[in-house]
């Protein structure tokens, strides 16, 4: 018995070592913040509220240029339920466009935006729906059906994403504000996240770590192909829409803007690249299970065999989820019926292109990198020529 508990331990303390000083991290970099003159944005003050009452109703519907939606203005009474303000009744005016529009009945949930004036006077206005309740009910569903169906995995993969969205909003992202250099630290950040979540599912073995080198070593190739083409076009994260207000808004801090193209090329491609390592490697795993004296060989054309089905699909799933996130773009560019020539050479486009084929760069060669490693690692006691 104590036997068994020494070697829980010993596999459960590593993961506890390495979540206190990722937690750690976190805490010194937010820490840092607390002498920081506070923005603008940050300084507003946005509460929930319910509408208790529509005093006046002036909207229309307008089919000719908001598809049926209603345009005008509505005259509302509404009971802030959180904040500083909470239990207040106020009477706010809310402007409906074709594009800004909460049009809302009485019992209706919003979010309102209370500004103060520096007399201590303050008014609110209507900032969106309360959308709160309905996208936490959807994650628990998600959480849920991931636990029960998934079982003891699907809970170990429910804990990695959790750690590697962790990893990104309190690690990453203030490391690069602070100037950090940006390529390096998402690397580690990357290899990190992609550690400790295919552990989280798997456990410590061989296949884990064949895993796990095979993420780091197919991000690290996504990150070398964006970059070169990005060195070769030339194209930096200067060319991405959020820029100027980068820019603007965090360049006083030390946010360095030129390495953020290979950061989201990095981040982008982390998921499909575990997807794909982890996928070789079990399949690797599986096949030495069954014929122990299989070679090394003979188990790495086996990997590289079962990879090609892969890379297909999880290319395609990657230059996809690219295309879909931008689809309005390409809308709109077949909508002004944009020249190819122009259209190749436009920074929106070429950034699509880059992120995608970079990230299927990292894919692609994922595939062989895992199978040669799981080869390698899985044969005991046999000639290990590949």
């Amino acid at each position: 018995m104590k036997d068994k508990i020494l070697h829980t331990l010993l596999r459960v303390l590593p993961m506890m070592l390495v979540l206190a000083l990722l937690a750690g991290t976190a805490v010194w970099l937010y820490r840092t913040d607390e002498d920081e003159t506070a923005s603008d944005t940050s300084r507003m003050v946005y509460a929930s509220a319910e509408v208790t009452a529509v005093l006046a109703d002036n909207a229309q519907e307008d089919y000719q240029n908001a598809e049926g939606r209603r345009v005008g203005d509505q005259e509302l009474e509404i009971r802030i339920l959180s904040g500083d303000h909470k239990d207040e009744i106020m009477t706010v005016t809310n402007y409906m466009s074709a594009l800004f529009n909460v049009d809302v009945d009485q019992g209706d949930r919003i979010i309102v935006r209370i500004m103060t004036d520096e007399e201590g006077s303050y008014y609110a206005s209507v900032f969106n729906y309360d959308r709160g309740i309905v996208l936490g009910v959807f994650l628990l569903i998600f959480f849920a059906l991931l636990a029960v169906l998934g079982g003891k995995k699907g809970v170990g993969a429910l804990a990695g994403l959790l750690l590697t969205l962790g990893c990104i909003w309190f690690i990453l992202i203030p490391c690069l504000i602070r100037g950090v250099p940006a390529v390096p630290v998402t690397i580690g950040v990357s290899a990190v996240a992609a550690a400790a979540g295919l552990i989280f599912l798997n456990g410590y073995s061989k296949k884990t770590l064949c895993a796990v080198c095979g993420c780091v070593g197919g991000v690290l190739a996504a990150g070398i192909a964006a970059a070169a083409a990005g060195t070769l076009s030339p194209m930096n994260g200067f060319n991405m829409q959020e820029a100027e207000n980068l820019i603007l808004y965090g360049a006083d801090k030390g946010l360095k803007i030129s390495g953020l193209l290979v950061c989201g090329v990095l981040i982008s491609a982390l998921g499909a690249v575990m997807d794909v390592a982890l996928g070789i490697a079990s399949s690797v795993w599986e096949m030495r299970e069954q014929n122990p004296d299989a070679s090394a060989g003979s188990l790495f054309r086996s990997g590289m065999q079962i990879g090609k089905d892969a890379m297909g699909t999880m290319a395609n799933t990657l230059i996809l989820a690219f295309a879909g996130s931008s689809l309005n773009m390409l809308i709109l560019v077949q909508t002004y019926d944009i020249p190819f020539l122009q259209l190749i050479n436009t920074d929106s486009i070429a950034l699509e292109v880059v992120q995608s084929v970079a990230g299927s760069f990292g894919i692609l060669l994922t595939v062989p990198l895992v199978a040669f490693i799981s080869a390698r690692l899985m044969v005991h006691g046999r000639s290990r020529r590949v």
